[in-house]
């Protein structure tokens, strides 16, 4: 499941069905950019970005986050509170790049945690590395932890088009 852009989430859409699995987008209305990769199975568009964010997080087991701009911030950021603050568990937030996030890391460390601003321990949410193999372990460890056992699970509406 990526917003269903091009790009890192295209390329990610594709992947998925070219592996036989499901490749869902979550797409944002915009007036001048983003529309639906052709590698998608289903696809939703919404108006607002907070209610994408919230359907990205429910249907996701792991969030792998790869470089990018505003939007990506705000999900990352999005995904972290959530896991700081327990409203989700078991799910590891993966980032891509050691490079490219080590400057938000250092203002992690250096500014928010010598100003008391979030805990020692946060840091410990986020995983930050170069190998495809240890995101793909920490995805896979994540999904053997966290699948819901479907027989003891109340009946869902399917809103993006899912069987029961």
């Amino acid at each position: 499941m990526t917003g269903g852009g091009p790009g890192i989430m295209e390329a990610a859409n594709r992947g998925a069905r070219e592996a036989g699995g499901a490749s869902i987008g979550c797409n944002i209305e915009l007036p001048h950019e983003q529309q639906p990769n052709p590698y998608l199975d289903k696809f939703v568009t919404f108006r607002y970005f907070f209610v994408r964010k919230v359907m990205l997080v429910k249907y996701s087991y792991a969030f792998v986050v790869l470089p990018g701009g505003f939007g990506t911030l705000d999900e990352l950021f999005e995904a972290l509170t959530l896991v700081q603050t327990g409203k989700i568990s078991g799910f590891p937030i993966v980032l891509m790049g050691v490079d490219y996030w080590a400057p938000l890391l250092e203002f992690f460390r250096s500014t928010l945690g010598a100003q008391q601003t979030i805990s020692p321990g946060d840091l410990d949410l986020i995983r930050v590395t170069d190998s495809l193999d240890e995101m793909t372990a920490e995805v896979e460890r994540s999904m053997t932890i966290n699948l819901p056992d479907w027989s003891k699970r109340p009946r869902r509406i399917p809103i993006l088009g899912e069987k029961a």
